[in-house]
């Protein structure tokens, strides 16, 4: 930390300047690149070629469930022990570490959900060039080469994936430094490498890293035969697929604040998820790299069979005109753990990395409507007044949001005495509309005598440390600030108990959490975040930074399920993240601006996340930064409809833009697009359901529904909503039309507003006007809506539900009806309805998915809309215990539309309608 008080209070009004300017881009020198990381710089620098790893398969040990084996690096004789495991599932798990390291070296706790399962290895033939072992599915085996150390997954003729088939497998062993004046005095010189590559101290503009146990860092190589396409690796602002950085740095995963970034390069930004997914046309696989330090993730076609294969894969059919996909990624600190998930499909990969990390977590219903935010909503009375506008214009939403001015000089867990006076009475007036509230709880603690929060902090010792051992301190929102160790499991308890309503006072069941800066966000600190050489007990900074923000949303979730003592479930937004953070809530896109391009990448931003586990993603709509025109603002309001995370939020510097402030034009237009959100509610809260059950994303990328088309592999302004509502959102300025690309030859796609029918597998060319969100319902799909919009979704809890039915003369048509109590966790009690509606041989049935569940709903079916339907001479209807009824029925022909208006059955009966 800087040493004197001038100099921080310099650094904090230059921060201030710039976010209040609001003009400043990124300043790009405040963050590193590849060359002045400096074990970024001396890993790239090697090159492939030959590994001066081998294999000693003397050393091979095998157990049903585990195969251990040395490995030697011939240029030092450092010797590192290789683990192979086949866990369930058809994943191959690879860990490498130093066989006799002087201290331990890091490994990842607490993101694994359990530890993985394993299935037995076999031995299936032996010689001095190495073994092959077989991973059971489909003639699955792993071959690994003595000489240099190779491994390769293999099926059939087919090489899956290798590992270290480019010889860049490197592995800084700690070592101790040596004495300079001794080796002096001994006639030697210190390495000049050491004293260049910044492997003992390294200086970044004015912050030095002491790096006590010197050079640690870690690297491997894969190799992906067959694939062009590889995604995930977020949070980078840039396309979902990911480029090839011969020419540029690597993709950067390093959790960092950074204010205004930039789009279309591969900095890192506020969250890392180490995964990535290689798509072709014949199978999806994945990699995930257990390591939360900083990380680098080279990226570089090729041609398979390139790389010269060993005397045991003379077999392998390496034609050159394949194509490949080389993939490196480097790590500062920790060891190498790597799951390779094997497919063969996108399902199979996202159930894989469930089984791992964990699912996204169930939200409350509430939260999956629309949220109003700035920063800041001054007092009580602007709460109330933007309340009440909501309600005049007849606009829903669910969530009111206070930023930090709303705390008591930054001390999270308090309230301004002045502006927010009697927050109970504030929340009270927000509940009687059966609305809610989320306020800000950020992880810098105000250093002040006075504080209930840092005293106890420090009383109990629960600060990281600095490297000389006193409590770290850096500047943040209230100055100086003190950084709760949240690795800490009873730093993270008593942390989760300042929630109890007892506690943190003014507070009520309806007001939730935001968790921000959480990085670590510190404003004088190298790159605006910590130091890495402070302490987490035992363990640098450096080894864990990734996951800080994890445990920081971890142990605010697990404050708000115990306040109400299990019952109700938490809604946390976070905006640092890391591998298994989609169990505890929600994140955003952080602080874009009001850019026609920033609405544009907020579609693959969220895609790349769900990929990787993370489906409750969306961008702040408007734009955090600038002001924007009314028609960026309508087309946000538009685009984030359709994305899982609705939330406008806005700049303190920035004109206020509630909803009705841009004339009663645009009002209706944002009105139009917030009430279809609230209309598809159900079938959000069910894609929610599936996400939670299945780890498969919500927001997803279309190749995922359709892996055998290419014409998809790149597509990412246009994105499916479960398998059903693909959406194509206008995001050009002037726009008079947009092309949407309609997959499935033999599909068929039905506008969800006027209901035309088109035919898959082409470009459709959509004129737009300004109220136009080009939406389209797969033909073959049954989605329940409900049309009764009110001013939240609590209100709309007992509505009735219209069902739309899309036909495709080719297929059954298939939906599904979830309803459970909302916010509770009794869903895992099997308290809820879970109703299969499929139309075949001219009728529609409702039966149920979950005969052991029980839950009885208010709501029924009112109407019940058949696209691309023939007139039918008549329509009846049974119900399982009453007589069979005739029901009314219009039909437009210039349409094909056939409504029968209120059937009138309860939602959760098994009925049957019949078309004759």
């Amino acid at each position: 930390p800087v040493s004197n008080s001038y100099e921080m209070t310099a650094v904090l009004v230059l921060w201030l300047v710039a976010c209040l300017t609001g003009t400043w881009a990124v300043d790009r020198g405040n963050f590193k690149t590849c060359d002045q990381s400096s074990f970024c710089k001396r890993q790239r620098a090697l090159k492939p070629g030959e590994s001066p790893y081998r294999a000693l398969l003397e050393t091979m040990e095998l157990t049903n469930t585990r195969l251990t084996l040395q490995l030697i690096n011939d240029n030092n004789k450092v010797r590192l022990l290789l683990e192979l495991y086949r866990l369930q599932g058809n994943i191959t798990r690879v860990k490498i570490n130093e066989l006799k390291p002087l201290k331990p070296r890091y490994e990842v706790p607490d993101v694994l959900v359990r530890e993985p399962p394993t299935e037995p290895l076999s031995l299936l033939s032996q010689d001095e060039n190495g073994v092959v072992l077989s991973l059971g599915a489909e003639a699955q085996r792993v071959i690994v080469s003595a000489r240099p150390f190779r491994l390769d997954i293999v099926e059939g003729r087919d090489v899956l994936m290798s590992l270290n088939s480019r010889g860049l497998l490197a592995f800084e062993h700690l070592r101790m430094r040596k004495d300079t004046s001794q080796t002096e005095q001994d006639g030697e010189t210190e390495d000049e490498d050491e004293k260049e590559d910044g492997m003992w101290e390294e200086t970044f503009k004015s912050h030095t890293d002491s790096k006590p146990n010197g050079p640690s860092a870690i690297s491997l190589d894969f190799s992906l035969p067959g694939v062009e396409h590889v995604y995930g690796i977020p949070e980078h602002a840039d396309t979902l697929r990911l480029k090839t950085t011969d020419n540029g740095d690597p993709y950067r995963l390093y959790n960092l604040d950074v204010f205004q970034y930039e789009l279309y390069n591969p900095m890192a930004l506020y969250g890392a998820v180490p995964v990535m997914l290689a798509h072709s046309a014949q199978r999806t696989t994945g990699i995930f790299w257990l390591n939360a330090a900083e990380t680098w993730v080279d990226i570089s076609s090729n041609t398979a069979g390139k790389t010269v294969f060993g005397k045991m894969l003379d077999y392998v059919q390496g034609s050159s005109e394949t194509p490949q996909t080389d993939v490196r990624w480097i790590s500062e600190s920790g060891i190498i753990d790597v799951f390779l998930m094997l497919g063969p499909t996108a399902k199979d990969v996202f159930a894989q990395y469930a089984s791992l990390t964990g699912t996204q977590s169930f939200p409350p219903l509430t939260a999956v409507g629309y949220h109003q935010c700035r920063w800041n909503y001054n007092d009580q009375e602007d709460v109330k007044a933007v309340d009440a506008g909501f309600d005049e214009h007849d606009i829903p939403y669910d969530f009111i949001w206070l930023d930090i001015e709303h705390t008591d000089g930054k001390r999270y867990f308090t309230w301004d005495p002045h502006k927010f006076a009697s927050p109970k009475e504030m929340l009270q007036g927000i509940m009687d509309k059966k609305r809610k509230m989320v306020a800000i709880v950020d992880p810098h603690i105000k250093v002040d005598n006075n504080y209930k929060i840092h005293n106890e902090i420090r009383s109990r010792g629960y600060y990281i440390k600095n490297k000389d051992g006193g409590d770290y301190e850096g500047w943040c929102w209230p100055g100086s600030a003190g950084y709760p160790d949240f690795t800490r499991e009873d730093m993270r308890a008593w942390w989760a108990s300042m929630f109890a309503y007892d506690q943190y006072e003014g507070t009520m069941e309806n007001l939730y959490t935001w968790n921000d800066m959480n990085e670590p966000s510190v404003f004088n600190g190298p790159e605006v975040t910590m130091h890495k050489d402070a302490m987490h007990g035992a363990w640098e900074h450096r080894d864990l930074h990734n996951i800080y923000g994890f445990y920081v949303q971890m142990a605010t979730a697990e404050g708000l399920v115990q306040r109400s003592g299990g019952v109700e479930r938490p809604f946390v937004l976070t905006r640092a993240f890391f591998a298994g953070s989609q169990r505890y809530g929600a994140v955003w896109t952080g602080d874009n601006a009001a850019e026609w391009d920033h609405l544009k990448i907020s579609i693959p931003m969220c895609l790349s996340l769900g990929l990787v586990g993370i489906s409750f993603c969306g961008a702040d709509v408007g734009g955090f930064f600038k002001s924007p025109s009314a028609e960026l603002l309508v087309r946000w309001y538009q685009t984030g409809a359709y994305q899982p995370f609705f939330r406008a939020h806005a700049h303190l510097d920035t004109p206020r833009r509630e909803p009705w402030l841009f004339g009663p034009e645009n009002t209706a237009l944002i009105r139009e697009a917030v009430r279809q959100r609230y209309t598809l509610l159900p079938y959000w809260y069910q894609q929610f359901y599936h996400a939670h059950r299945t780890g498969e994303p919500i927001m997803r990328p279309l190749w995922v529904e359709y892996p055998q088309d290419p014409a998809t592999f790149a597509l990412d302004d246009e994105f499916l909503i479960g398998r059903d509502l693909l959406v194509h959102p206008v995001t050009e300025e002037g726009s008079r039309g947009v092309t949407a690309y309609l997959p499935g030859k033999d599909e068929v796609w039905f506008d969800v507003h006027t209901f035309q029918k088109h035919n898959g597998a082409q470009n459709l060319y959509i004129p737009v006007t300004m109220s136009s969100i080009p939406v389209f319902q797969r033909g073959g799909s049954i989605i329940p809506r409900k049309l009764r919009v009110r001013r939240s979704s609590s209100c709309m809890e007992h509505d009735p539900y219209t069902l739309f039915v899309a036909l495709n003369p080719q297929r059954t048509a298939e939906g599904e009806l979830y309803e459970d109590d909302g916010h509770t966790f009794n869903y895992e009690k099997k308290e809820f309805l879970h109703r299969r509606l499929s139309f075949v041989n001219n009728a529609l049935s409702s039966v149920n998915l979950a005969p052991d569940a029980t839950f009885t709903t208010q709501s029924w079916i009112e109407r019940i809309v058949l696209l691309g339907a023939r007139k039918p001479s008549r329509v009846s209807m049974k119900t399982a215990d009453g007589p069979e009824n005739q029901l009314e029925f219009d039909y437009d022909s210039s349409t094909s539309v056939l409504t029968l208006r209120k059937p009138g059955m309860n939602a959760g009966a098994d009925w049957t309608v019949n078309f004759e």
